[in-house]
């Protein structure tokens, strides 16, 4: 009795597919939605100020529906799946080391008004799988910046300008790796910022990890 009563709840209660509606596989993202997705090859996709940054997908179809509904939608539990694709994509890079996970901060304000940042919960879960610490107040951002997406390159610079800091009571040791975690790189001038800060306080031993990037680096 029992057992049918756990096939029934488990017909009833079935989890479809966030991104194309199959029920088929009972998860929020399904292996074919997987395997739409662009992965970029394991390799460099810029330097700046020297730093490798890495960056897992193109910012097309599924990628862009994960960003979006995670950022701006509440929808927590696809930072699961947004640190997966990341971390599956690390792997690829067969990178050594240790590594002190840094999730790109948001503003107090931001915060407040959004409840969460989705880059603590992707780095979560990135840290579950890669066996990673993270530090989630050493960075810090001490300017109430406006969305980068809607502005042209000069504004974001002044935009993102001094937008970010560090908490000496929260320091790493210097000769521990940081890495970076973001959902979007496109200028690279937001990591550019958080590089600069972090190499003023003492930190070369740095790499960043973004989801993905538009096809502009080509």
């Amino acid at each position: 009795m029992i057992n049918l009563l756990e096939k029934l709840l488990s017909i009833i209660y079935i989890q479809p597919c966030y991104f194309c509606g199959s029920t088929k596989e009972d998860t929020l993202m399904c292996s074919k939605c997987y395997a739409e997705i662009k992965f970029l090859p394991p390799a460099v996709l810029t330097k700046i100020k020297g730093i490798d940054i890495y960056s897992a997908a193109l910012y097309d179809g599924v990628i862009k529906k994960l960003i979006k509904s995670l950022k701006y939608y509440n929808k927590k539990k696809l930072a699961f799946y947004q640190a997966k694709i990341m971390f599956d994509y690390w792997q690829k890079l067969n990178i050594k080391g240790d590594f002190i996970i840094l999730p790109v901060p948001i503003h107090k304000n931001r915060l407040k008004e959004r409840k969460y940042n989705h880059m603590d919960l992707t780095a979560e879960e990135f840290a579950k799988l890669s066996n990673y610490k993270i530090n989630k107040k050493f960075l810090v951002r001490i300017k109430d910046t406006k969305k980068q997406y809607n502005l042209h390159k000069s504004e974001r610079i002044q935009n993102i300008k001094n937008a970010f800091n560090t908490d000496d009571n929260y320091a790493p040791e210097k000769t521990t790796g940081l890495l970076i975690l973001d959902d979007i790189t496109s200028t690279g001038i937001t990591l550019e910022e958080i590089i600069k800060v972090l190499k003023q306080t003492g930190y070369n031993n740095i790499t960043a990890l973004t989801l993905a990037t538009p096809d502009i680096w080509n």
